[in-house]
């Protein structure tokens, strides 16, 4: 199953996601985090793939979760 939350800045799409993230419990999946690396630069693409999936690894393990 998939959960996409949008709507604009503010609104709670963020704490709505994390909140549903831990009931499940299911993979927290932030665009921003993988923004974040994007607008640092591309350095080379194994480079990146590494620093996105830390990124979205820090996010779930923030959260309590188990992260392979």
């Amino acid at each position: 199953m998939l959960y996409v939350f949008s709507g604009l800045p503010g609104v709670g799409k963020t704490l709505l996601a994390k909140d549903l993230s831990v009931f499940l419990p299911a993979l927290y999946l932030r665009i921003d985090s993988i923004e974040k690396i994007l607008r640092e630069g591309v350095k080379d693409l194994e480079d990146t793939g590494y620093r996105i999936a830390y990124e979205v690894a820090r996010d779930n393990l923030s959260l309590g979760k188990s992260v392979v």
